[in-house]
């Protein structure tokens, strides 16, 4: 990945990327309501839309949430930490945000929304897995696996909403410098 191949348009996007991920860092007062409330979902399915090439669309969203988890690990533990249970799943599961990004083809509220429901819902049902399975709360059946599932809807609806939120302001406001600026638009769009 060479700093050649990055245009405006690319350095543009990922400002806008990076400016989204620093609100990670915003303490929402420990309000275990607001836990889950983040940019990421949003960064992923962005990425996957905006960047043509895959290793900068997959690479980009993964790194800031690497590098974000340290900080946000030592936050709350005071201790330095990249990896914690279950992280392998969690990082597919924004990968694949990153996929389904990848899918749209037209931005549109719908498209956008419609990504954000899926990547959500890959999300809940694959990171409720480790928990079910190591947590001595819940039974090793599927009843177990539900009260999982019904333990995270909070964390899921968080994701959700800020997925949704950040989502309106990255992909809003992305088309609407593309509308004023035409170096963000690729040559597709000009034509």
């Amino acid at each position: 990945m060479s700093l050649k191949n990055w245009n405006a348009r690319n350095w543009v996007l990922f400002l806008i990327i990076l400016v989204a991920a620093a609100t990670r860092f915003i303490p929402l007062m420990g309000d275990a309501n607001w836990f889950n409330f983040t940019p990421v979902g949003a960064i992923a399915l962005f990425a996957g839309t905006h960047f043509k090439n895959r290793w900068k669309a997959y690479c980009l969203p993964l790194l800031l949430l690497f590098v974000s988890d340290i900080f946000i690990n030592y936050m709350y533990t005071g201790q330095w930490s990249a990896f914690y249970g279950g992280f392998a799943i969690v990082y597919l599961c924004f990968a694949a945000m990153v996929f389904i990004g990848s899918l749209i083809k037209k931005v549109s509220v719908g498209s956008v929304l419609l990504a954000s429901l899926v990547g959500v819902l890959i999300h809940w049902l694959a990171t409720d897995i480790e928990p079910w399975l190591s947590s001595p709360l819940y039974s090793k059946d599927i009843t177990g696996y539900y009260q999982s599932l019904i333990a995270a809807i909070p964390f899921e609806r968080n994701l959700l909403l800020g997925n949704l939120v950040f989502g309106a302001v990255l992909y809003g406001g992305f088309e609407l410098a593309k509308s004023r600026f035409t170096v963000l638009q690729t040559k597709k769009e000009i034509a």
